[in-house]
């Protein structure tokens, strides 16, 4: 067999087996990004319905009161008599409070008497308060007070506990202005807190302290006991831990905590009297700088899965309850963190470290075992965000059980919230609420984050029943619920509404006065809850209330045809091994979003239902103006503040402007992404009129609402982007075609030249040079020979500026980043190659090179010539046939370049030295550009590129960043470049002259 044809075979078998090797990544790529999707089970709760709205009745003043000595009982009868002042009253009455000395958490009461006399007896003083709480009600909503006589049994949910509200957060416009803030930090007690000694401004501790008791009196009156309250470490000296003490004497950590409890434990004392628990909230594992260095010490690190390491933590909390007996408790999440939740100024930070089940339960068997002997109580939330082992434990009966089967702590308790996923419509109801021995306890969220931040109305009151009923039906183990009054997502990143203290807070209120009414009785008229609502905040007139409620009652559909996709929506989605939320197009809370993933799996998801889709954005908007026209024809005389009928019709109006926005954006990516799909120019011209109507919307809304801190004006940056390279993919399909055109000419001169008298015409040799140095490189050193300098400089100059081209072209001339890390790549790989040749030819290995380069670029640019990078991205995230081929084909010429390269040297090094400086080169032209990231920041290079590449969503490198979202490893940048620097060692003692006669024998 001769020479060539054996060198031809052994040319096919490499192109097989390279092709086979990119199948493999091809299949291992669509593994990775795992996209699917699975039907969902919806709630299904009733229909709302209006009840009838009656004219009130005054009450009569309560003139004489007899009732025990009690701060709780105190309070309460405060609350009456502020009923009462602001409402219309009509006769007087005596009111008699007998309180037993029952069970403390038995709110259980008997009324009796007429409207002149009313008699209350409870077997607590928990009962005789929520006795005389319900009466403030009643006079608040013009209820008959006789109506309430009766027995009023205990609360069917003993606990029932809320945030910290906005107590302590400074309501400061210009931390609002902006609207780019998505800390999830609080920033509560901000002024209280001071850098140096004595640690807290006192003046300022007073205010908060005022600011407590409001919240702490009005969260009591809608029938909440219990209050979670950030923190944990700052509070505690950590002396006493096994090994310790963690601070070494003068520590300022130590002296800030004394401090910090000297401060807060009347706040806690306070809550005791009124029968309140706290609870201190926390990650964990939470840290400081110098425990962190303590665990590093005792344990190497953050062992998680020791309990040893939890025994720091619980010996700390023995000593800090030791201090403030007030404190009930801890509640524990372990499924976020990080800098995002860090206090400005502040070295307490958290990790997401607790990964594992063994984690978790050594973790959990410690805390729960230390709360027994301390008579208190340990809340774990499941919440996750899908990290780690344990990272679907919120949505997964069975990691649920992996997890907690046979922690049967009395002293435990399990908090899930109510949703399967985070508070998103659309969810199915989480079933792991069913599941367990454990103490359970459902969370709901008033100001809810995902939909507008509560700015838009949104009454939850029949899903939360609906959730309820049926949990409870499912496990007798669930005794409580925890309300979010005002917590959850970025705080400075909607509107300045801060609970009970500014902004429209009264239109979220219903939702948190909802949750309490159910847990005291999940069969409540829950419509009666929303007109008593009404009533309460707006208006007694019948009409007015009843047009408020039937407001309220559709604000649910505009919410979920508004803000959600509903064919994307309805089902489950799983993608690169998570569960992306049903709302993706909208990443995150008020980041319209312009990625090619999420747009074009939502419209693939979507299907034939586009037109149905873009339909339901509109009558959305129909909905929103419907319930703007229902408020606005009530008789603004019969408003109790016309500054909350002012706001109401405000929110109204904003809700249908963004409404409106979405509407359009919504019909402007599915028509684009339909005409990547069909390549049917009615789609493109659909796109079109869509896209005219978003930018002009947008403007709209941007002029309108920028710097109203009531209505922020949405985030539609990322949306610009997407705009933005819409508008060139038409452009780029048709540059993609000519340069494919011209890249087809440069390979047919290449394959014909030989055979004809083209090869004489300038240029003909340098394309015939790269043809047959691509395709046959043990031949590159014969096709350069006599190249005149113009073929010689064509032999540099088509390839590279092909692949500047195309790769512009791919990027739509937006991603320089993306330029220069490819092109830099390039530049590293050419110049090592030009390092050993030294005084011999480079001709052959350019030519065998940028041959290659060619044959990649055409694969690319066929790519990119139907629809342009749009296309490109759809097929790729939408079809995983085309995507298999497009990365079995591209893939194998990317190793054909290193092969070719090598075959092309061998002849002038010797295979060994050929095979060692293409390793060299690959080595370095992986290394060099990986230090580069690496240095910079594997997340902000990320970023950077993914902003301009917009492929995965904008919002996620501002909120929880690429690298933690899909669990990669800050230091996979460090290591991409320890390989490349392997490899680049290893080509390098392959490259070395290993002696005369093993070069010659080499070069033979």
């Amino acid at each position: 067999m001769s020479t060539a044809r054996r060198r031809g075979i052994l040319a096919v078998v490499t192109a097989t087996v390279l092709l086979a090797l990119g199948l493999g990544v091809g299949v291992v790529v669509g593994d990775a990004l795992g996209i699917r999707t699975e039907p969902s089970t919806q709630m299904t709760p009733d229909e709302p319905v209006v009840p009838e709205v009656t004219a009130s009745v005054p009450a009569p003043r309560f003139t004489m009161v007899d009732a025990p000595d009690s701060p709780r009982v105190e309070l309460a009868l405060r609350d009456l008599s502020g009923a009462g002042d602001a409402a219309e009253t009509e006769g007087e009455a005596s009111l008699t409070v007998a309180a037993g000395d029952g069970d403390a958490s038995d709110d259980s009461y008997t009324l009796s008497g007429d409207a002149a006399s009313l008699h209350i007896e409870a077997e607590s003083e928990a009962g005789a308060a929520r006795g005389v709480y319900d009466l403030a009600d009643a006079v608040r909503t013009g209820t008959d007070v006789t109506s309430l006589v009766g027995d009023h049994p205990a609360a069917q949910l003993p606990f029932r506990m809320v945030d910290l509200g906005a107590v302590g957060v400074d309501p400061d416009p210009s931390q609002w202005v902006d609207g780019t803030d998505y800390s999830h930090v609080s920033r509560a007690f901000e002024d209280v807190y001071l850098s140096e000694p004595p640690y807290i401004d006192e003046d300022a501790l007073a205010e908060a302290y005022e600011d407590w008791g409001t919240f702490l009196a009005h969260s009591v009156a809608n029938g909440y006991n219990a209050v979670s309250w950030p923190g944990f470490i700052e509070f505690a000296t950590f002396d006493e831990v096994p090994g310790g003490p963690v601070y070494p004497d003068g520590d300022p950590h130590v002296a800030r905590a004394l401090a910090l409890r000297d401060a807060f434990g009347p706040f806690w004392d306070r809550a005791a009297e009124l029968g309140v628990k706290i609870f201190l909230r926390t990650d964990m594992p939470t840290l400081t700088p110098e425990l962190a260095a303590f665990f590093d010490e005792q344990f190497g690190g953050l062992d998680t899965e020791n309990p040893e390491l939890w025994a720091t933590y619980t010996a700390a909390l023995d000593e800090l309850y030791a201090a403030e007996p007030a404190l009930s408790g801890i509640l524990i999440r372990i499924g976020e963190g990080g800098n995002v939740y860090q206090e400005p100024g502040w070295d307490y930070y958290s990790e997401i470290a607790v990964r594992t089940v063994d984690a978790v339960r050594a973790m959990l068997e410690t805390y729960s075992a230390q709360a027994e002997e301390t008579d208190r109580e340990v809340i774990f939330r499941t919440w996750s965000v899908g990290i780690g082992d344990v990272g679907d434990m919120h949505t997964d009966a069975e990691s649920y059980h992996q997890v907690l089967d046979g922690i049967d702590s009395p002293a435990l308790i399990v908090s899930t919230k109510y949703t399967l996923g985070d508070f998103y419509s659309w969810l199915p109801l989480n079933d792991t609420l069913a599941e367990g021995d454990q103490r359970r306890i459902v969370e709901f969220q008033s100001r809810r984050e995902f939909e507008a931040f509560g700015s838009f109305p949104n009454d939850l009151g029949r899903e939360y029943q609906w959730a309820l009923q049926t949990l409870l039906a499912e496990n007798p183990n669930i005794e409580g619920v925890w309300t979010w009054t005002q917590d959850g997502g970025p705080w400075r990143a909607g509107p300045m509404s801060l609970y009970l203290k500014t902004g429209f807070w009264q239109l979220y209120e219903l939702n948190t006065q909802a949750a309490a009414a159910l847990a005291r009785d999940p069969g409540a008229d829950i419509g009666q809850v929303t007109v008593d609502w009404a009533k309460e905040w707006f208006s007694d007139d019948p009409a007015t209330v009843e047009a408020i409620a039937d407001a309220m009652a559709q604000s649910r559909d505009a919410i979920t045809q508004g803000l959600y996709i509903e064919p994307f929506a309805e089902v489950r989605t799983f993608a690169l091994g998570l569960e992306p939320p049903p709302q993706m197009w909208i990443f995150e809370w008020d980041i319209l979003t312009g990625d090619s993933a999420t747009l074009g799996v939502i419209y693939e998801i979507t299907g034939d239902r586009v037109d149905e889709t873009i339909a339901a954005g509109h009558e959305a908007v129909a909905t929103a103006e419907r319930m703007r026209d229902t408020v606005a024809e009530t008789d603004a005389a019969t408003w109790r503040d016309p500054a909350l009928r002012d706001a109401l019709l405000g929110t109204l109006d904003y809700q249908a402007d963004v409404l409106r926005l979405l509407g359009a954006y919504r019909a402007m990516f599915l028509h684009d992404m339909q005409w990547h799909d069909t390549l049917d120019p009615a789609a493109h011209a659909a796109w079109a009129q869509a896209r005219d109507e978003y930018v002009a919307l947008a403007d709209a809304h941007l002029e309108a609402y920028t710097g109203d801190l009531d209505h922020p004006a949405w985030n539609l940056e990322a949306a610009q982007h997407a705009v933005d390279r819409m508008d060139r993919d038409e452009a780029m399909a048709w540059t993609a075609r000519g340069l494919l055109v011209l890249a087809l000419a440069w390979l047919l001169i290449g394959m014909i030249a030989t055979r004809t008298r083209l090869v004489r015409r300038p240029g003909a040799a340098a394309a015939r040079s790269t043809w047959l140095a691509s395709t046959r490189p043990w031949r590159a050193r014969e096709s350069t020979l006599g190249l005149l300098p113009l073929d010689r400089w064509l032999l540099i100059i088509v390839p590279g500026a092909l692949l500047v081209a195309t790769r512009a072209v791919q990027t739509s001339f937006l991603s320089w980043t993306h330029l220069a890390v490819v092109l830099g790549a390039w530049v590293v790989f050419v110049l090592v190659i030009d390092l050993f040749l030294r005084r011999r030819s480079p001709w052959p290995v350019i030519a065998a090179v940028g041959g290659v380069v060619v044959l990649r670029c055409v694969v690319t640019l066929a790519a990119l010539s139907f629809t342009g990078p749009g296309g490109y991205w759809f097929a790729f995230w939408t079809d995983p046939t085309r995507r298999a081929v497009y990365i079995s084909v591209a893939f194998a010429l990317f190793l054909w370049v290193f092969v070719a390269a090598g075959w092309a040297l061998s002849a002038q090094l010797g295979r060994r030295r050929a095979t060692g400086a293409v390793l060299t080169a690959a080595g370095a032209g992986l290394a060099i550009p990986a230090i580069v990231v690496a240095i910079i920041g594997l997340e902000p290079a990320l970023s950077a590129w993914n902003d301009q590449m917009g492929l995965l969503p904008w919002g996620l490198a501002r909120i929880l960043g690429l690298t933690t979202y899909l669990e990669i490893p800050a230091a996979t940048a460090w290591w991409a470049a320890a390989f490349g620097a392997v490899v680049l060692g290893i080509g390098i003692l392959l490259a070395l002259p290993w002696g005369r006669r093993a070069e010659a024998a080499q070069a033979g």
